[in-house]
């Protein structure tokens, strides 16, 4: 890939050169417009100081920068790295824009690519999974084709909730009903000048156009007329009403969300789990996955083009969609992605209202839906020996009732047990046994984790005996605010081999502090860097993934451990204290907490 053909690919009419070599002289450009910057920014080494960039591009507020190497294998990786970074503070300065490095072999087609709002060239700021370069256009998509606020995100879905609120939307269609007015106005619905009856009717037709290469097509259709769009709450809403409604999402939502990009994508998933949060805080065993929790699970398990994805308990489709976007990044042309999307995910979920918005959610990240079925996983072992899975993502329910549990396991329970003794941990076998390879990360209560005895001791026995426990994260304990009340950890199988005969040991992480806090009316939001509109979440995220993949001991945050069924799973069993991270403050939050749960599970008190 040469340098001609490098202009031609991103776009020649983006081209920017102020020598006569092609290249861009960053001290010439400054002193053109009377800057100049600290050298300690642009050192590559104590010797040299680099200030022409090989090629720029520049539109928009946009700049993509590219230098390039015959073989970056074969030169310093860090010192190109340094180089690259020179010239990122040269253009942070020369116009303050926002900002594409990439690194580009000549002798070959590979690339390293790295963006972000206050961009510096590191592993968290990194491009994953990018093989191909793409055209400006597409560059620029990333920062121009959505606002990157998640907070005002966040804060339109709360305002979304109570507007639907004052209109009389039912809490329970909510969600569905949000998702399809968005799918609609995403594929050019009209609703000014129109009556009530004539909105509704053209929010159908644009489903119908959607699911148009679907084998479920009726099914879904009907479930959505039935449920939402023929439900006496949005029969009952005047056009005054519905137009209120579809102006805001139109507005204050739909700016925000483009498929064409992984942040567009990431912005979406937020806004869905976030809404979705809202409307089921009545219900605390409702715990809807936040999409960066969804995001590192989906990086420890390795999603690329090549996996078969299946999510036997899918809810809303958040790890389904998630998924769908980490291997659409690994894909290199629209070919492998409309492949993948038609063959490789696999959802299955048992509430009607639950299926109806996984349908919708896939829907609006560009299809993707056509493998969801509505039904009772137990009861679809065909469907998913048929798929040849090899990657599992689940947040099984952890207090079952005995309709939603697996029928032979049910007629072993005692008559008294109203609710799922194993916490979701018969999900978890069950999926196993017939998926049998690959890898599955599933979240599950600290019951899980802590227990041996009972149903859960007898199901981490028979889990061990096929395969092996690879990893587990203790996560944060308000994780599923406001939705779901519940202490959590996630736990990673490498399926069909023997935990005994891999003689290998566990990674415990005590990932417990992710960066997020809770704000009132927003729920948990994403601290910025200080001084930056950055967040501190890719950050936090590179270091826990680097030390799982490097199962590497960190006092207080990590440990690897032998362990049997009978052993508690989690990193607090096992972790060493930092002691030197302690205050008083946090020794008496412990003590508060302590005497708390003495006294709410103490029926002496």
């Amino acid at each position: 890939m040469n340098r001609f053909e490098i202009i031609e690919k991103i776009g020649k009419n983006f081209f920017v050169t102020n020598l006569e070599t092609g290249e861009f002289s960053y001290r010439k450009a400054l002193k053109n417009v009377g800057k100049s910057i600290d050298d300690e920014l642009i050192l590559s080494n104590k010797k040299t100081k680099h200030s022409d960039l090989d090629i720029r591009f520049e539109a928009n507020g946009v700049s993509v920068l590219v230098e390039t190497k015959k073989d970056f294998d074969k030169t310093s990786l860090e010192g190109s790295l340094i180089q690259l970074q020179a010239y990122v503070n040269y253009e942070k300065v020369l116009t303050g824009n926002k900002l594409i490095a990439i690194l580009a072999n000549t002798q070959d087609d590979r690339i390293k690519v790295w963006w972000g709002s206050d961009l510096t060239i590191d592993e968290s700021h990194q491009i994953k999974n990018q093989y191909k370069l793409k055209s400006f256009e597409e560059y620029a998509d990333i920062y121009l084709g959505t606002k990157n606020d998640r907070e005002q995100v966040l804060k339109s879905t709360y305002y979304l909730n109570e507007l639907l609120h004052k209109y009389g939307i039912n809490e329970k269609i909510r969600s569905q009903f949000v998702g399809t007015c968005l799918l609609a106005l995403k594929n050019g619905l009209s609703y000014e000048n129109l009556t009530a009856k004539q909105i509704v009717a053209g929010i159908e037709e644009v489903i119908i156009r959607l699911l148009n290469t679907d084998l479920n097509k009726a099914f879904k259709l009907g479930i959505l007329k039935d449920r939402v769009l023929e439900s006496q709450d949005v029969r009952s809403l005047t056009k005054e009403g519905l137009q209120d409604i579809l102006r805001f999402i139109e507005k204050s939502i739909l700016p925000y969300i483009n498929d064409k990009s992984t942040m567009g994508q990431d912005i979406l998933n937020l806004f869905f789990t976030t809404f979705n949060k809202y409307v089921g805080k009545a219900d605390k065993n409702q715990a809807f996955t936040p999409d960066h929790i969804v995001h590192f699970m989906c990086q420890v398990l390795g999603i690329n083009r090549n996996s078969k994805v299946l999510d036997p308990c899918c809810g809303s489709g958040a790890f389904l969609v998630r998924a769908m976007t980490e291997a659409m990044d690994d894909c290199s042309n629209e070919s492998e992605r409309e492949v993948f999307k038609k063959k490789n995910i696999f959802g299955i979920e048992y509430e009607e209202n639950a299926f109806g918005l996984s349908t919708t959610n896939m829907l609006i990240h560009s299809d993707g839906n056509s493998n969801i079925r509505q039904g009772n996983c137990f009861e679809m072992n065909k469907f998913i020996e048929e798929a040849n899975i090899n990657i599992v993502l689940m947040n099984p329910p952890f207090n079952a009732q005995r309709k939603h549990c697996n029928p032979p396991y049910v007629k072993t329970w005692d008559s008294k047990i109203k609710q799922d003794p194993s916490k979701g941990l018969h999900y978890v076998d069950y999926v196993m046994s017939l998926v049998k390879t690959g890898k599955l990360a599933v979240l599950l209560p600290m019951a899980c984790a802590i227990g041996n005895s009972g149903d859960i001791r007898k199901f981490k026995e028979k889990i061990l005996e096929e395969h092996t426990l690879d990893a587990v994260f203790s996560l944060p304990p308000d994780v599923f605010h406001p939705g779901a009340n519940a202490s959590v950890c996630c736990m990673v199988f490498e399926l069909g081999k023997r935990h005994e005969k891999t003689n290998k040991e566990t990674f415990f992480g005590y990932y417990r502090n992710d960066g997020f806090f809770k704000k009132k009316n927003l729920g948990r939001i994403e601290k910025n860097k200080p001084g930056s509109n950055e967040g501190i979440w890719a950050d936090i995220e590179s270091r826990w993934l680097n030390l799982y993949k490097d199962r590497k001991t960190v006092t207080g945050i990590s440990i690897t451990h032998k362990i049997t069924a009978s052993d508690e799973w989690l990193a607090e069993a096992y972790m060493e204290t930092d002691y030197s991270t302690l205050e008083k403050k946090d020794f008496i939050k412990t003590i508060k907490k302590f005497v708390a749960h003495r006294y709410t599970e103490d029926d002496d008190n």
